[in-house]
C-alpha cells in the first residue's frame, strides 16, 4: 500500500530529509517532523516558504506531481510589498518574462489576509512607510523560486510565501509542522 501524505512546511525548514550544509550550523529537515520511512517530496519548497508539501513512496505519483508537463495547478498565498495596479496584475495574469524565458498565464486575485494563518517566526519584515498587501497566485508550472521573481519582476516583491494548494490537495485544517495521511486520487494513478 502506498503512502501519500500532506505535511505544513514550516519556515525555515529543508524540503529534504537530510542537511548536506554545514555541521557547524544543521538546518532543521523533514526528519523533524516526519517519521514514516520510504516517503520522499513531489517537488520541492523553498527554505523561506511555507506550506504544503506532498510526500509519496509511490515513485509514478511522485513524478505526476511534480512533473510540469502534467500541469497541475498550485495556489499560492504571497504577501507582497506594495499595491498591485490593474497593469501589474495583467502582466502575472498573461505572463512575466524572466530570465530563462516568459511562464506560463497565471490566475491572480487580491485577497484578504488568509483565514487563520498562523504567525511566523522570525516575522517578515515589516516597512512603515510603504503598504502590503495578499494576493492568491496559481501557476501550473514550478521553476526555481518563480512566484518570488514573478512578484519582483512587476515591483513588488514578496514578504511571505505560503503554497496553499497543488491540485486536489490542500493546506486545510493542517497546522504548521503537522502531517496527515491523504488519499490519493486513484486518476493520478493512472
Amino acid at each position: 500500500m502506498s503512502h501519500l501524505i500532506r505535511f505544513n512546511k514550516p519556515y525555515d525548514v529543508l524540503s529534504q530529509f537530510t542537511d548536506s550544509g554545514s555541521r557547524d550550523s544543521p538546518r532543521r529537515t523533514l526528519s523533524d517532523f516526519i517519521d514514516l520511512p520510504g516517503v520522499y517530496p513531489a517537488g520541492r519548497l523553498d527554505r523561506d516558504s511555507e506550506g504544503l508539501l506532498l510526500l509519496t513512496d509511490d515513485g509514478r505519483l511522485q513524478a505526476r506531481i511534480s512533473d510540469p508537463r502534467h500541469k497541475m495547478d498550485k495556489t499560492y498565498w504571497v504577501q507582497i510589498e506594495g499595491i498591485p495596479d490593474t497593469d501589474a496584475i495583467a502582466t502575472l495574469r498573461g505572463g512575466v518574462t524572466l530570465k530563462d524565458g516568459p511562464t506560463r498565464p497565471a490566475k491572480v486575485r487580491r485577497i484578504a489576509p488568509p483565514a487563520g494563518l498562523w504567525p511566523r517566526t522570525p516575522p517578515i519584515r515589516v516597512r512603515k512607510s510603504v503598504p502590503d498587501c495578499w494576493i492568491e497566485l496559481v501557476i501550473s508550472e514550478g521553476r526555481n523560486r518563480q512566484v518570488r521573481r514573478m512578484t519582483a519582476a512587476v515591483g513588488h516583491p514578496t514578504l511571505r510565501l505560503i503554497r496553499a494548494r497543488i491540485g486536489p490537495w490542500s493546506l486545510d485544517g493542517l497546522p504548521p509542522g503537522e502531517w496527515r495521511d491523504a488519499d490519493a486520487d486513484r486518476r493520478l494513478r493512472r
